[in-house]
């Protein structure tokens, strides 16, 4: 049974519900998908584009002769990728209000990967609200750290 489930950009301009069937998704390590994102991989829930409602619809980038990508434009983030030709599209894990829903259960575009960056197993960890230069400027411009 599917699961209603939101998600958006960072502004708020672009809203979706998308009915989800499962907790599969995957990382992509393309050279597309590295460039439009500026990152060396993104997350990804494949899923069917009758499955995605979008409240306020994205923008539109042709990034490729074979596909687009939807992102918004007021701020920029990334939310999926399409081949125009398909019945299924891609989300971005990262912009689902609650991405925590979602494992990855394998990787495309390996012959791009930058492997010293898929295993960081043991590297330090910080959190955001214990490094006290960014709690102060929260704080400063908001008067509260970020949900």
């Amino acid at each position: 049974m599917a699961e209603a489930m939101t998600g958006g950009c960072a502004c708020g301009k672009v809203r979706y519900t998308a009915q989800v069937h499962n907790d599969e998704a995957y990382l992509c390590h393309c050279r597309m998908c590295q460039r439009a994102t500026g990152g060396v991989s993104i997350a990804f829930k494949n899923m069917k584009k009758a499955d995605v409602a979008w409240a306020s619809g994205p923008d539109w980038y042709q990034s490729s002769p074979i596909a687009r990508r939807p992102y918004c434009a007021a701020c920029g983030t990334s939310l999926g990728f399409a081949f125009p030709d398909s019945e299924n599209m891609d989300l971005t894990v990262g912009s689902f209000d609650e991405p925590a829903r979602f494992r990855p259960v394998h990787h495309f575009g390996v012959e791009s990967m930058h492997r010293q960056w898929v295993n960081t197993e043991g590297l330090p960890e910080y959190r955001v609200d214990e490094y006290q230069p960014v709690v102060d400027r929260w704080i400063k411009a908001t008067g509260k750290l970020p949900d």
